[in-house]
C-alpha cells in the first residue's frame, strides 16, 4: 500500500502533513478544519467585513475605477481601524495578531471588492510581511506600526521590462556610497501595485551588480520618479505605475535581510502572495454565483425563468462544484499552516519566524491553491456572464468588470505556467532532501502494477471515494517514479519537459482537490452546522470526483506515451487504467440536484 497512514504513536508534530506530503499519506476527516467550524468570533468578523464590503467598497465601485484621487487611500485607512490591516501583524507593532485561520477569512470576505482587494493584498502581504520576515528591529518598529494603522501604504517592486518570472535577471543596480551612508540604486521597475500612493517600497536590486538584495526605500526620495498610471485590462481601480531610480541614496540602515539573499525575501513572500491570491478569487467567485443565479432566476423566456433549462442549471451547479472544492482546500491548507505556526512557536521561534517558516513548509500547497483559486474563478465568471447573456456584455453590470479584473489571476504571483512547473519541481526537492519518502512509496505502485488487482469489496462510508483518492496518488507516483527514474538513467531531461511537468501537476492539483472536497464532505456527514442536505454534498463530490477522474488519466497518459520506452507504455497504461476507474454517476442528474439549491436560496448556499 503506497499510500501511508498515520502511526498512533507519533507525536504531535510527527503527525502534522508536511507541505507536499499529501501524495504518499493520508488524511483523517475529523481533523480537517472546513469553514462549517468557524466559532461565533469569527462570524462576527466576516459579518463585519461583510458590512464594510456592502457599505463602503460596493456604492463606491465606479469611483474607485476611476481611481478617484484619496478615495482608495481613504478606504485602506477605514479598513486598518476595523483592524483588518494589521490582523496578520504582532501586537507589538499595532496588529491583531489573529490566527491564520482568522486571516483567511478576512481575504475570503474581502474577495469581491475587486480592485480594492488587489490593492489590499498587495499592502498587507507582499508590501508588509518583508518588513515583518526580514526586517531588523529597528525597521520593524519603524515602519510596520504605521503599516497597520494605514497611516503608511506599502508596494513590492520586483518586476522589470526584462524580468518577470526570471526574477533575479533584474538589471536595477545597488552601490554604495563613497561615504559608506547610502547604497545608491540606478534602474528601472514595473508593473508596481499601489505605486501611485505607497509611501514604502520594497525594492530588489543587484549590489554590486551581482547580488540580489532588498532594500526599503521611502517615496520622496530625490531620484525617485514615477511613470504614468498604466491602462489596464482590469483591476482599473488598482494603481499600477512604473519606477524609475535616477542616483537614488538608499540609507544603509534600510537594507533589507542579507546582502545578495533578496530571493530569500522575493521567493518566500510569494509563498504567502500566490496563497492570499488564491483565497481571493474564490471569495470573488461565491459572490459572481450569488450575481448569476439571481439574474437567471429573474430573466424570464419562454415563459419561465431562465435558471428552469438544463444548459443554466449545468453552468450554476458546476460553478458551485468547482467553487466547493476549492474552498474546502482553502481552509484545509490554512489549518495546515495555522497548525505548524503554533508547532514553531512551541519550540521557540518568534511570531515572524513560526509565519515565515510555515508559509515555506506548504509553499506546494499554495501555489496550487494559486492555479486553482484563479483558474476556478475564472471559469465561474465566464460561465456567469454567460448566463446574462447580452447583459453581461454591458459595463453595467458588475461581471463585465468581475471578467476584466480575474484576468491577471493567472499572471501575478508567478505565472500560473510557473507555477505548475514549480509544483513539481519543490515536490522532487523536498523528497531528494529527505523531507519524506517519495521513492518507496513510488517503487511500492511499479511492483503493484506486475500483480493482479485486488478484488476486495469496498467497505465503509465514502469507500469508493477514498479508494479512488488513493488511485489517483498511485497514478501520480507511476508517472512521476517513472520519468525520475529515466532521468536518472540519463533518458530524460525534466527541465527540458515542461509539458510532461504540467500533466504532472494537473494530476496532483486534481488529487489534493478531491481528497480535500473529501475530507470536508466526510465530516459534514456528521457536522450539525451543514447549510444544506447530506446528499447535495455527496452528489457535489461525485460528480468533481467523477471529471477529475477523467482528467487525471487523460494527464496521465499525455505524459507516459510522451516520454516512456514503447515497452513500458503497455504496462503504464493498464496500470492508469486500474488507478482511474471510479465508477461513472449520472452526473446530468447530480448537477441538476445540486443546481436546484442554489435557485432555490437565489445564492450560492455552501
Amino acid at each position: 500500500m503506497p499510500v501511508m497512514t498515520k502511526n498512533p504513536d507519533l507525536s504531535a508534530s510527527d503527525l502534522l502533513l508536511k507541505g507536499g506530503e499529501f501524495v504518499i499519506k493520508e488524511s483523517k476527516a475529523q481533523e480537517t478544519f472546513t469553514p462549517e467550524d468557524f466559532n461565533e468570533e469569527q462570524l462576527m468578523i466576516k459579518g463585519m467585513i461583510e458590512e464594510f464590503v456592502k457599505n463602503e467598497i460596493y456604492p463606491n465601485t465606479q469611483r474607485i475605477e476611476k481611481q478617484e484621487e484619496g478615495l482608495t487611500v481613504s478606504l485602506l485607512k477605514k479598513a486598518a481601524d476595523l483592524g483588518l490591516i494589521g490582523s496578520h501583524m504582532p501586537q507589538q507593532y499595532g496588529g491583531m495578531e489573529m490566527d491564520t485561520n482568522t486571516n483567511t477569512l478576512i481575504c475570503d470576505a474581502m474577495g469581491p471588492t475587486g480592485s480594492f482587494c488587489t490593492t489590499f493584498a498587495a499592502h498587507t502581504g507582499i508590501g508588509m510581511l518583508p518588513i515583518l520576515y526580514f526586517g531588523t528591529e529597528a525597521q520593524k518598529e519603524k515602519y510596520l506600526p504605521g503599516l497597520c494603522a494605514g497611516d503608511l501604504k506599502a508596494s513590492y517592486c520586483l518586476t522589470e521590462p526584462s524580468s518577470g518570472s526570471d526574477a533575479l535577471a533584474a538589471k536595477t543596480r545597488a552601490d554604495l556610497s563613497d561615504d559608506g551612508k547610502h547604497y545608491i540604486i540606478n534602474g528601472q521597475k514595473m508593473w508596481i501595485t499601489n505605486a501611485g500612493f505607497a509611501d514604502v517600497f520594497i525594492v530588489f536590486a543587484q549590489l554590486d551588480g551581482d547580488k540580489f538584495t532588498g532594500f526599503i526605500v521611502e517615496r520622496g526620495a530625490e531620484g525617485l520618479t514615477y511613470g504614468a498610471e498604466e491602462d489596464k485590462l482590469g483591476i482599473k481601480g488598482s494603481s499600477t505605475r512604473q519606477l524609475f531610480f535616477e542616483n537614488v541614496k538608499v540609507p544603509v540602515e534600510n537594507l533589507l535581510g542579507e546582502k545578495g539573499k533578496g530571493h530569500l525575501i522575493a521567493f518566500n513572500v510569494l509563498n504567502a502572495g500566490r496563497y492570499k491570491l488564491g483565497v481571493l478569487s474564490l471569495g470573488g467567485a461565491k459572490q459572481v454565483i450569488n450575481e448569476g443565479v439571481q439574474y437567471a432566476n429573474d430573466r424570464i423566456q419562454f415563459g419561465k425563468p431562465i435558471s428552469n433549462f438544463g444548459a443554466i442549471k449545468f453552468k450554476l451547479a458546476e460553478s458551485a462544484i468547482q467553487t466547493f472544492a476549492g474552498m474546502s482546500t482553502t481552509y484545509r491548507v490554512s489549518d495546515l499552516m495555522q497548525q505548524k505556526v503554533q508547532q514553531l512557536k512551541a519550540e521557540g521561534k518568534s511570531f515572524a519566524e513560526a509565519k515565515l517558516l510555515a508559509a515555506e513548509e506548504y509553499a506546494i500547497e499554495s501555489s496550487i491553491l494559486k492555479v486553482a483559486g484563479s483558474e476556478i474563478t475564472t471559469y465561474v465568471i465566464d460561465e456567469m456572464l454567460q448566463v446574462h447573456g447580452g447583459m453581461g456584455f454591458s459595463e453595467e453590470t458588475n461581471i463585465a468588470r468581475a471578467y476584466r479584473d480575474i484576468r491577471i489571476g493567472r499572471i501575478y504571483e508567478g505565472t500560473n505556467e510557473i507555477n505548475r512547473l514549480l509544483i513539481v519541481d519543490m515536490l522532487l526537492k523536498r523528497a531528494m532532501k529527505g523531507v519524506f519518502d517519495l521513492a518507496g512509496p513510488a517503487w511500492a505502485v511499479q511492483k503493484e502494477l506486475a500483480s493482479m488487482p485486488s478484488m476486495d469489496a469496498l467497505e465503509g462510508p465514502y469507500a469508493a471515494e477514498k479508494k479512488a483518492i488513493v488511485d489517483f496518488k498511485k497514478a501520480i507516483l507511476m508517472v512521476s517514479g517513472a520519468a525520475v527514474k529515466m532521468q536518472m538513467d540519463g533518458k530524460l531531461n525534466l527541465k527540458s519537459e515542461q509539458e510532461v511537468l504540467m500533466n504532472m501537476s494537473d494530476m496532483m492539483i486534481d488529487a489534493f482537490l478531491a481528497e480535500s472536497m473529501l475530507l470536508r464532505v466526510e465530516k459534514l456527514s456528521t457536522h450539525d452546522n451543514k447549510k444544506a442536505d447530506q446528499a447535495i454534498y455527496d452528489a457535489m463530490l461525485k460528480v468533481f470526483i467523477t471529471d477529475a477522474n477523467d482528467r487525471l488519466r487523460k494527464n496521465a497518459t499525455d505524459a507516459i506515451v510522451s516520454f516512456a520506452e514503447e515497452d513500458l507504455i503497455k504496462t503504464f497504461l493498464l496500470g492508469l487504467k486500474r488507478f482511474t476507474n471510479f465508477t461513472p454517476v449520472n452526473v446530468k442528474a447530480l448537477r441538476r440536484q445540486i443546481a436546484d439549491v442554489v435557485i432555490a436560496e437565489n445564492a450560492y448556499p455552501f
